[in-house]
């Protein structure tokens, strides 16, 4: 009962996590926004008896497709516009 209840409020952070990263101006936070939304993925598949999918989900969902992200931003920006 008490996990039911979890893995639904987790669920309606990830929707709203969703809308963030789907509708903020600032690219920043909507990549953040969606690596929030792998760390809740991987507490659910925690919750559902699945801690490979969980660690997977972790360390490549909201670890590395951020840095990847955080990365390609910093590099356009960083990019000479004269070229």
């Amino acid at each position: 009962m008490i996990q039911t209840i979890l893995i639904i409020l987790i669920s309606v952070g990830m929707l709203l996590m969703a809308f963030v990263a789907i509708y903020h101006k600032n690219l920043q936070v909507a990549v953040i926004a969606s690596g929030i939304i792998s760390l809740f993925a991987s507490v659910v598949y925690l919750f559902l008896a699945a801690p490979d999918v969980a660690i997977t989900e972790a360390s490549i969902g909201s670890v590395l497709t951020v840095a990847i992200f955080f990365y390609v931003l910093n590099k356009i920006r960083h990019e000479d516009p004269e070229k």
